[in-house]
């Protein structure tokens, strides 16, 4: 059997979500995954980084907590693997795998994962795993311990939830959304006690890799319960856009993300569904907000790959 054959001794934690550490219920949400510390031959290829990766269905964390921060939770997943690019003490360039191949030590690579999760969120003991890869050993144990099985059937997302897992999904896609400032505070750019958190945000790099004068906002708006998001946001846009150009001498371009009429039956058979969805647009669009639908999305995605020079 060829090395190319051989499966991968490696070792996985999986990451519980525990809203009350008293009842102790808890939902798995992630894995992580490495192949294990060892002397490796030379002819043997290098393994490959550590994988960390989240659940991009909340709904059963939603069932066990319905006031969950799912967003912060996502926002947890990119703080973890920025948190393993770079070397505790600096002297390594990714901080994961050392010149000849040997992955750091233990003890230095758990304290840092430790130090990136929340008090609601716990990670098991290692258990150790055969992998092919370590690609195909993350999917396997998502299957296993992570995702709903195929049939549990659970219901539709709608709203702003659906209109959110849409933007992260054409944003991964394009290879961007970790590079993304995700859940920004309205209250950083316009007063303390603002409560609304602008989902995405990025700033383009220009050809000498130097960020520009621009800072492009992005934020799910449903018109699906009504016009209430709409009017928040369009409410918010004039204090937004002067804070940011206060605070990041920066120019703000805010685009909203709705459904497309037609998913919400908003035709010219549904008059008055129509008449509130073209309101709901036009009073964002009178406060200077650009408003695209997810069907856009796949384009703003490559765009912002664009930008930030990926």
């Amino acid at each position: 059997m060829s090395n190319g054959n051989q499966r991968r001794t490696c070792e996985f934690h999986l990451l519980r979500y525990v809203p009350d550490p008293v009842r102790n219920e808890y939902v798995h949400i992630g894995v992580i995954l490495r192949e294990q510390p060892g002397p490796r031959n030379s002819d043997q290829p290098k393994p490959d980084p550590i994988r960390v990766q989240f659940t991009r269905d909340w709904r059963r964390v939603r069932c066990l907590d319905p006031d969950a921060d799912t967003a912060l939770l996502e926002g947890m997943e990119t703080e973890l693997r920025r948190s393993l690019q770079t070397d505790p003490d600096g002297s390594l360039p990714d901080g994961r795998i050392l010149p000849d191949g040997r992955i750091l030590p233990d003890g230095r690579m758990m304290m840092r994962l430790k130090e990136s999760l929340s008090l609601s969120v716990q990670m098991t003991e290692a258990k150790a795993y055969l992998a092919e890869s370590l690609p195909a050993g993350v999917e396997e144990l998502m299957r296993m311990y992570v995702e709903p099985p195929p049939r549990i059937k659970a219901p539709r997302l709608s709203g702003r939830a659906a209109i959110q897992s849409r933007m992260r999904s054409e944003f991964e896609q394009a290879g961007v959304w970790d590079l993304l400032r995700k859940r920004i505070a309205a209250s950083d750019y316009t007063r303390p006690g603002d409560p609304l958190k602008i989902d995405a945000a990025y700033r383009p790099i220009d050809v000498a890799f130097r960020p520009n004068g621009i800072i492009r906002m992005f934020h799910a708006v449903s018109l699906e319960p009504g016009l209430e998001m709409a009017k928040v946001l369009a409410f918010s846009a004039s204090g937004l856009r002067t804070g940011v150009e206060r605070v990041e001498k920066a120019q703000l371009e805010l685009t909203a993300v709705i459904e497309p009429a037609a998913r919400l039956g908003a035709t010219a058979d549904e008059p008055d569904r129509l008449e509130l969805y073209r309101f709901g647009v036009e009073t964002m669009e009178e406060n200077q907000i650009r408003v695209l639908t997810t069907s856009d999305l796949s384009r703003v995605a490559e765009t912002a790959r664009r930008e930030l020079r990926i």
